[in-house]
């Protein structure tokens, strides 16, 4: 465990875990403080930033990240589809730039980080129709299926895994993989590590997963696999990676996750990283565990994504 880490873990044990031993979750806190630690976040360079709003008839909004030099000369490329944490209920592509530039400059992979829509407002199934909706748009706009990795951390890795068994369900030509940080994959709140964890995960109290739950669950059935991926069938999905911490609350959504995929004959990758605090990815380049494991994650993507040729991407398109 690296000094920068722990001072990651300390500034997190007295900044945000306070607000998660709160008997109520407020939205407007949580998003009022994220927004008040969105940084400016240079553009790395030879790459460029495109914004896509959200259309009247299409739901979809989020950011581009390409490289310059695949634009000019027709490159194939590889093309990662993004999912925010938050809790379904706050964060953005703009407060996850660090993590998302960190594994596209990393990977070579050209990102769409989607600004799916927010509970609770939009309960489920909302942010699981916009990132279907996101991965269609991709696939119309003539990239190949086995050129995308579909990823997202916490919430977000869950959203990412419901996409793909979504995806799976529906017959759709699957993405070549999947990458999971620290995720969120049971909203029914029934891992052990939420009780045996709590009071060693720097972020979260373990009782708070079930009330953020609620938010984005509305009146579904908190077991539904499409909500909390956790309860479905996992044969026939791609290979995935999963990382998570061995003292967050949330390491038996994902370890669970894990296991059960393998039984299903699914190519996981599974690291339990020690002490680093939830979603510690977003501290990068901070924290080297972060730089570490997104390091890591750029590899699988570079060894299961192929690169292929594909259009290049008009600030416009992908809210058509």
């Amino acid at each position: 465990m690296s000094w920068q880490s722990a001072v990651a873990c300390w500034l997190l044990k007295r900044q945000f875990r306070p607000e998660t031993l709160k008997p109520h979750v407020s939205v407007e806190r949580a998003r009022a403080h994220a927004a008040s630690r969105i940084r400016r976040q240079k553009v790395p360079a030879g790459w460029r930033l495109l914004t896509c709003e959200r259309a009247a008839d299409a739901p979809l909004r989020g950011e581009w990240l390409e490289r310059t030099a695949d634009l000019a000369r027709g490159a194939p490329v590889r093309t990662i589809l993004y999912c925010h944490g938050g809790g379904y209920y706050f964060c953005s592509p703009a407060s996850h730039r660090p993590l998302v530039f960190g594994l596209a400059t990393r990977s070579g992979a050209r990102t769409f980080s989607l600004d799916y829509r927010l509970a609770p407002e939009h309960p489920f199934p909302a942010a699981l129709d916009d990132a279907l909706a996101a991965y269609r748009r991709l696939l119309a706009e003539g990239t190949p299926a086995d050129s995308i990795v579909i990823a997202g951390d916490s919430a977000g890795g869950g959203l990412a895994l419901a996409t793909l068994v979504a995806l799976r369900d529906a017959r759709d030509p699957l993405p070549a993989a999947g990458v999971l940080f620290s995720p969120w994959t049971d909203l029914a709140a029934t891992g052990g590590t939420l009780q045996s964890n709590d009071g060693i995960d720097p972020m979260f109290c373990g009782a708070a997963i079930g009330r953020a739950a609620k938010l984005y669950v509305g009146d579904a059935d908190p077991t539904h696999p499409y909500l909390s991926p956790l309860y479905a069938d996992f044969s026939g999905l791609p290979p995935l990676l999963i990382q998570a911490s061995s003292t967050e609350v949330l390491l038996d959504d994902a370890r669970r996750v894990a296991e059960r995929a393998h039984a299903a004959g699914v190519a996981v990758q599974f690291e339990v990283w020690p002490k680093m605090p939830h979603g510690w990815h977003l501290w990068t380049p901070f924290v080297p565990e972060a730089k570490q494991a997104l390091e890591g994650a750029a590899q699988f993507v570079r060894r299961h994504a192929r690169e292929r040729a594909s259009r290049p991407i008009e600030a416009e398109s992908m809210a058509r």
